[in-house]
């Protein structure tokens, strides 16, 4: 097959991305893993989605429809089933494993939108046996809300991220005991409206600065050991507290999926996931990338309006535009993750960025912008525009958040 774009990934990036090239007047074919469009959307059935794009509040599924409905009406092309086995950089070659066998792609150029999986519990290092029972987020949500199985009766989440959050309420609303949420942070993971509307609101417990340092179970899990942490997120002798469950779900990060181009693209250092432009663009021109393989966002709106973006300049790449120019943007005083890594001045500059603490009142730093924000906390991404004007003639462009 030849085409002008290829979109791996088919969530809400890969979605925004390939209908933003299409609209630009290129052919697009967009890769699938799942036999159904909408990636990781399609088992949120949780509300809270489309309030920044769509001005609405939609739940996952709703929020992926939408686009389903858009795509329905184009030709633009959907290879379900299939995975990315690796790609040919000289010639500008994808090759797909699918239903029916190897397939090569001749493009001109690629939009990743692979987005993130999740840390599995073996990265945890947590000593024990490994008895049944233990299940990331991501997998526990799918059994309940796909395939409808209950995967315990009694539960405690490890992390308070978002959808450790979310899935403490689900797993309560179907009568499973959620007898606590352990967050080795003096403060909540997740945003704080799922804080209240998922802990607060059904009574579960939030244990701060504290983490699991055992299980135990013979087959399947039946206890779990916390302890608190001091300062330096070491264990501290004498608190350990036992919780008998037959559960234990991990809410404990994401890592951006960019393995197969780890050695083809600069990867940043910091969220382990491919530097780019403010256009999308990556080190190897005709790459763009959007979404959670670049940043972990908290919204899914962030997501789909990057992946508009990097599909536009994939299309203008095609047809002939280059851009150059690209401006280092630094991470400075309390800034813990930043995106995008460079800046092309054919567009705005749109940063998301987390502070690195908590802080009720911060002034953010960028060339000759200052601007002041109030209660900052590390599990919300700020999204801030950037006008030219106020970084034009940098040589590199530092951005920092002081007290204030």
């Amino acid at each position: 097959m030849k085409t002008d774009v290829v979109v791996i990934g088919g969530g809400a990036a890969g979605l925004g991305a390939a209908l933003s090239a299409y609209k630009e007047g290129v052919d697009v074919i967009l890769i699938e893993q799942e036999e159904r469009i909408g990636g990781i959307l399609n088992q949120c059935i949780h509300n809270g989605f489309g309030l920044q794009y769509f001005k609405q509040e939609l739940t996952g599924p709703e929020y992926a429809e939408m686009f389903m409905e858009k795509i329905k009406d184009t030709p633009i092309k959907i290879l379900s089933n299939s995975f990315l086995h690796s790609i040919d950089e000289k010639n500008k070659k994808i090759y797909l494993i699918t239903p029916y066998g190897i397939q090569t792609i001749e493009t001109k150029a690629i939009v990743m939108a692979t987005g993130a999986r999740e840390r599995p519990f073996g990265s945890l290092l947590i000593p024990g046996k490994r008895p049944s029972g233990i299940f990331t987020a991501g997998v526990a949500q799918k059994y309940m809300n796909i395939q409808n199985i209950l995967p315990g009766k009694r539960a405690l989440i490890l992390g308070s991220g978002d959808i450790g959050l979310i899935m403490a309420r689900r797993l309560t609303l179907e009568g499973v005991e959620v007898v606590g949420v352990i967050e080795r942070l003096p403060y909540a993971g997740g945003l704080l409206r799922n804080v209240v509307q998922c802990l607060e609101d059904y009574n579960i417990p939030l244990y701060l600065s504290s983490t699991v340092v055992e299980v135990r179970g013979d087959g399947r899990l039946e206890e779990v050991i916390v302890s608190k942490l001091d300062e330096t997120f070491n264990p501290i002798p004498g608190t350990e507290e036992s919780f008998n469950v037959d559960t234990l779900i991990l809410s404990v990060g994401l890592i951006p999926n960019t393995e197969l181009l780890n050695d083809l693209v600069e990867i940043d250092g910091t969220s382990r996931g491919f530097s780019a432009s403010n256009l999308g663009q990556t080190s190897l021109d005709f790459v763009f990338a959007a979404g959670n393989c670049t940043i972990i966002y908290d919204l899914v709106d962030y997501v789909t309006l990057e992946g508009e973006k990097a599909g536009k300049y994939a299309a203008y790449y095609v047809k002939g535009e280059k851009f150059t120019g690209k401006v280092p943007i630094k991470k400075g005083k309390n800034i813990g993750i930043l995106f995008p890594n460079y800046y092309t001045s054919r567009d705005d500059l749109i940063l998301y960025l987390r502070v690195r603490r908590p802080m009720e009142k911060g002034r953010l730093k960028v060339g000759s912008l200052e601007r002041e924000y109030k209660d900052l906390v590390p599990s919300e991404i700020l999204r801030v525009k950037v006008p030219e004007k106020y970084i034009e003639n940098y040589s590199e462009i530092e951005v920092s958040m002081e007290e204030a």
